[in-house]
């Protein structure tokens, strides 16, 4: 019986998108740039505004400073090829160098290219590529067919193998709605509040070299016979450009004759609400980067009580995804050549900016009533132990089904009506001693008589 949808016998059938091949018809074989100004993200973005430098350092090296392992199944793997590889990635970096770099372009392009240079079938060397510099083309089925790195010109092919063969180009990218192929950056959706903030750093920079002298117009005073001479109006032109050519002229008195008069037409810096508006696309540009803005010194942000919490958040909803994203990435891409139970992954209890969590969740967990030994161990991450499957009381810390010994009952009970008067006792001890013994130690009248 055939297939109705590919007219396929079952055996011949194989699992691929019926979508992927109408995406080809829109590029038609040709490479597929990424749309973006690259440069102008990675200028006015990371090299020319503070914030954006800053959130990107931030994320590079807290994620970077996670360690990965490696998971045989759910077991984690001491020795293994992969993180020989991934310590000494290749003769030019070491491992922080290669995963600040792959982690920097994620966050600068919203795609990172990660080549592995094969000997056979298994990786040796490690590079990380630049993203504006790679191309993608596709098949006749919509899937890519081969990377193209292009620089001066001489372009070099990837060409992705036949299945079950190590791919040599590893491509990373974040979610874009509007792209089938290439990541959406971060900066992107920070660009207009990235272009406010460098005009106002740009307006106070050259406000600063006109010593703070807001622009304006030179007036005549008087009837509008009143104007200056061709000579009066050159001379004057020439002592304004030698006054306000910088600082070197500040505080140079400006002489004005015919009548002229100073008028300033520009707003102040308090009228336009300057500082606050440019600490608002601050804060704007933070949390399109996924950086707590008090982790940025923002003034209006930053106070003790908030600041651990910010890290933590930082970490759970910005470090903890952007790893993830490489593992899986690194866990499927390298299954060609370490198996199917190769995976890629990371010590939650390492992560440095999660240490008061842990100690919020041990504290917790520590002072619970209704969990065993090994359940609150197991909640911690350690292992179970035999004797462990017992609730502790936080009274005395004893396991809760033990039974209490009885209390020593060789003392009679003083309440016990059967038992004997200690007072009465005593004082019968102490007739019998006064009447010099016992009644059988008195003498027989009989014995007498006989």
């Amino acid at each position: 019986m055939k297939n109705v949808v590919t007219g396929l016998v079952p055996h011949l059938q194989k699992k691929e998108s019926e979508a992927a091949r109408v995406m080809y018809v829109q590029y038609m074989g040709q490479p597929v740039w990424m749309p973006r100004d690259y440069a102008a993200f990675a200028k006015e973005g990371y090299t020319q505004n503070a914030i954006v430098f800053r959130c990107i350092r931030l994320i590079a090296e807290a994620a970077k400073s996670i360690p990965l392992l490696v998971y045989k199944g759910d077991q984690p793997v001491e020795k293994h090829p992969f993180l020989d590889l991934l310590h000494n990635p290749n003769p030019f970096m070491p491992e922080s160098d290669l995963l600040d770099s792959l982690y920097s372009y994620l966050m600068i392009a919203g795609n990172v290219y990660l080549e592995t240079v094969l000997l056979g079938n298994l990786p040796r060397e490690l590079y990380v590529l630049r993203p504006d510099r790679m191309k993608v083309q596709v098949n006749i089925k919509g899937y890519p067919e081969q990377y193209i790195y292009c620089v001066g010109g001489i372009e070099q092919i990837y060409r992705m193998p036949n299945p079950g063969k190590q791919m040599t180009i590893l491509h990373l990218k974040t979610f874009n709605p509007l792209n089938d192929y290439y990541g959406l950056s971060p900066i992107e959706p920070a660009a207009k509040a990235i272009d406010t903030h460098n005009a106002a750093g740009a307006y106070n920079a050259a406000l600063l070299q006109n010593m703070g002298r807001p622009s304006g117009a030179l007036m005549v005073e008087g009837s509008e016979d009143n104007q200056l001479t061709t000579d009066q109006f050159e001379r004057l032109r020439m002592q304004m450009t030698e006054q306000m050519s910088g600082p070197q002229t500040a505080g140079r008195p400006l002489l004005l004759e015919g009548g002229l008069k100073w008028v300033p037409f520009s707003e102040t810096a308090q009228d336009m609400e300057f500082s606050e508006g440019k600490n608002s696309a601050a804060r704007d540009i933070a949390q399109a980067m996924g950086v707590p803005p008090q982790l940025l010194g923002i003034p209006g942000d930053n106070t003790y009580s908030n600041l651990k919490e910010a890290n933590v958040a930082f970490y759970r909803q910005t470090i903890i995804p952007a790893v993830t994203k490489v593992c899986q990435g690194m866990s499927v891409h390298y299954r060609p050549s370490y198996g199917d139970e190769f995976k890629v992954w990371y010590d939650i209890d390492e992560v440095a900016g999660l240490v008061q969590e842990r100690e919020e969740k041990w504290t917790m967990v520590n002072a619970s009533t209704t969990l065993t030994v090994n359940e609150k161990r197991e909640a911690i991450g350690y292992d179970e132990r035999p004797e462990g499957d017992v609730v502790l009381v936080p009274s005395s810390m004893v396991p809760l089904d033990m039974e209490m010994e009885d209390e020593d009952t060789s003392e009679e009970d003083p309440l016990d009506p059967e038992a004997g008067d200690p007072d009465e006792e005593s004082e019968e001890a102490d007739t019998g001693s006064e009447g010099g013994g016992s009644d059988d130690a008195k003498p027989d009248p009989s014995d007498s008589e006989d």
